[in-house]
């Protein structure tokens, strides 16, 4: 059952308020509504139910998006279409047809009796364009969206009086664009720098580490702490995910399945850092427990994370709270029975029973939701902070996407379906575009990010020294992984 695309839709952040802003909403807004009489007869291949756009052709919907002297297309319509429309052709495409219809429309106004209402179209179409490169500004990375943008730019200001404002109005636009383009390029380029971890090949045979060395209880010893550095780290990086980035996933994974390969689909850095500090933070984890010498203190470091990830979930921080439960269930984790036997795992169990992946995930859905609905209600930044669990929520988008179908029986555009994909797109941008409330300690964070962590390699190297093979199977493992480093040694 689709939600319809204004039910209960959530508190809007500042950086869509342009497009989702307080007049999201199906009150007709002044110079908003219908398309005009002067409307090409493709509107009439739109089909509505109640009021609300459910389907139509591509053409429609593009025409839809463009605005006329007496129209202005709804807010939220925009941001759904300008983020859907990438399924079905690139931005730089859809710029260069929203322009023709912007022409087609202009000289109708100057050969017709309308011609004192150019002003007022060109403002619009202005308009259109701010909203699309403030919420969407990475689509003009590509030279030829840029391009037909000033191309637009300058049919539009050719009306322009003394005054300039049109032409204003441009220039501002582009100025901004120019500066987000500029902090995203930089953004990566730090990024790159800090992509590859450190990987430490860890104990080589019987050279544990000495018990003395630092490890992240001589850090931070206070779970509280630790989890609201980890939800600091989580913001700062969540909060470059793009909505586009999210929609890219759609068009990659239709490629992949149909053997094909759109190198323009695959440039989601932002996408791949969140990934990654994921699987790191797994893997430091696990690093964590089992670099410890002695069993007494490595009890105490999985009692550590624990409480650690219980601070997480009361926080809101599902991401960080998932990945330190995976890092505990991995196998060099897992196996350290003796470890296990001395630990109080009663909190723990409530942890593995909130991540149940039984019935689609249906215990962490549930505490998802009671999260969401405190954010919703939230007189604090503390209480609005939302971190899904990300692995799971882009499972849920690209799910949403497979099981319904982009077209309808007639060819229009299920625009339903991306209604749907567009809220719950939103919401999570909602989610990222949250201040962290708590003070940053650049002494954990920077362990956190730049402590070395062991390869699978290792860890089970590490595991095997703690606590020997116990069966065929593990004893068989290692010795292979002995005569491994032996030879390589």
């Amino acid at each position: 059952m689709f939600l319809e695309p204004q039910e209960a839709m959530p508190q809007t952040s500042v950086v869509f308020s342009s497009i989702l802003g307080p007049n999201c909403n199906r009150q007709v807004q002044p110079g908003m509504g219908e398309r005009g009489g002067g409307a090409s007869s493709g509107s009439r291949d739109l089909i509505f139910q109640d009021g609300r756009l459910t389907s139509g052709s591509l053409e429609a919907l593009m025409e839809h998006l463009v605005p006329t002297v007496d129209y202005y297309p709804d807010r939220t319509y925009i941001f759904t279409f300008l983020l859907s429309s990438r399924v079905f052709m690139p931005p730089h495409d859809l710029l260069a047809r929203v322009g023709q219809i912007c022409l087609e429309q202009r000289q109708q106004l100057e050969a017709g009796p309308e011609k004192a209402k150019l002003k007022s179209f060109s403002t619009k179409i202005v308009q259109l364009l701010k909203e699309w490169t403030e919420a969407f500004p990475y689509d003009f990375q590509d030279e030829k969206a840029m391009a037909e943008l000033k191309a637009i730019a300058h049919r539009v200001t050719q009306c322009d009086e003394e005054n300039g404002t049109v032409k204003k109005a441009i220039a501002q636009m582009i100025q901004s664009l120019l500066l987000s383009l500029a902090a995203r390029s930089q953004l990566q380029e730090l990024r790159e720098k800090l992509r590859s971890p450190v990987v430490d090949k860890g104990p080589i045979l019987k050279a544990k580490p000495p018990a003395a060395q630092k490890d992240i209880l001589g850090v931070c010893s206070d779970p509280l702490v630790l989890a609201q550095q980890l939800t600091h780290i989580e913001l700062e990086r969540v909060n470059s995910i793009r909505p586009e980035d999210l929609m890219q996933i759609i068009s990659h994974m239709d490629s992949l399945d149909n053997h094909r390969c759109r190198g323009d689909m695959t440039k989601t850095y932002s996408l791949e850092a969140y990934d990654n500090w994921f699987n790191c933070l797994s893997m430091l984890v696990a690093t964590e427990v089992c670099r410890v010498v002695k069993k007494k203190h490595r009890t105490r470091m999985l009692e550590f994370f624990i409480d650690v990830a219980r601070e997480c979930f009361n926080i809101g921080n599902f991401n960080s709270m998932m990945a330190i439960i995976s890092g505990m269930n991995l196998s060099p984790v897992a196996r350290l029975k003796k470890t296990w036997s001395k630990v109080k795992t009663a909190k723990f169990d409530v942890l593995e029973h909130h991540m149940d992946p039984s019935s689609n995930f249906c215990n962490y859905r549930t505490a998802l939701q009671g999260a969401t609905q405190r954010s919703q209600t939230a007189n604090s930044s503390r209480e609005k902070i939302v971190i899904p669990v990300f692995n799971l929520f882009v499972k849920d988008i690209y799910f949403l996407h497979k099981i319904h179908t982009n077209h309808m029986p007639n060819g229009h555009i299920n625009f339903k379906k991306f209604w749907e994909i567009s809220r719950q797109i939103h919401e999570f941008m909602t989610w990222t575009q949250v201040e962290c409330p708590f003070e940053k300690d650049k002494k954990i964070q920077s362990y956190l990010l730049t402590a070395p962590i062991y390869s699978e390699e290792a860890l089970f190297i590490a595991s095997f020294e703690s606590e020997g093979p116990e069966n065929h199977m593990e004893k068989d493992s290692w010795k292979a992984l002995r005569t491994t480093l032996l030879n390589r040694a």
